[in-house]
């Protein structure tokens, strides 16, 4: 069974750092592109970043720029997303998800990325910025 689990979602204060991790297990990641996308109250699903399986290319959103970094350690097959400076408008569920396809689609909530049968999401971590 394909599944990935989520972890680091956690109160911060604007300014602040996190580390979420996104570790897989049922599957190896490295033929996958993983993507980190996010939905506050309200809002549409947004894809924050991805990074390809093929040879480590990244995404990011322009919110995200500047400010976030996405890696992989396919090794221990866990794919990570440093985020600094954060800020309240960073508030929401934080999930990854599994795309053999690539990370082609991440920008657009109506691309079907991640909706493949060889494809998987995890449940989600929080993640709150307020002081």
């Amino acid at each position: 069974q394909l599944q990935l689990v989520e972890s680091g979602g956690d109160l911060v204060q604007p300014g602040g750092s996190l580390r979420l991790s996104c570790a897989a297990s049922g599957f190896t990641l490295d033929y996958y592109a993983i993507a980190w996308f996010r939905q506050a109250p309200g809002k549409e699903r947004e894809g924050v970043s991805c990074i390809s399986s093929s040879n480590g290319s990244t995404y990011y959103a322009d919110s995200a720029k500047g400010r976030f970094t996405i890696s992989r350690d396919n090794a221990k097959n866990t794919v990570y997303l440093q985020m600094n400076s954060l800020k309240p408008d960073d508030t929401g569920a934080y999930y990854c998800g599994a795309d053999i396809r690539g990370c082609r689609g991440v920008d657009d909530i109506r691309s079907g990325w991640g909706l493949g049968p060889d494809d998987a999401w995890g449940q989600g971590t929080q993640v709150t910025v307020s002081s």
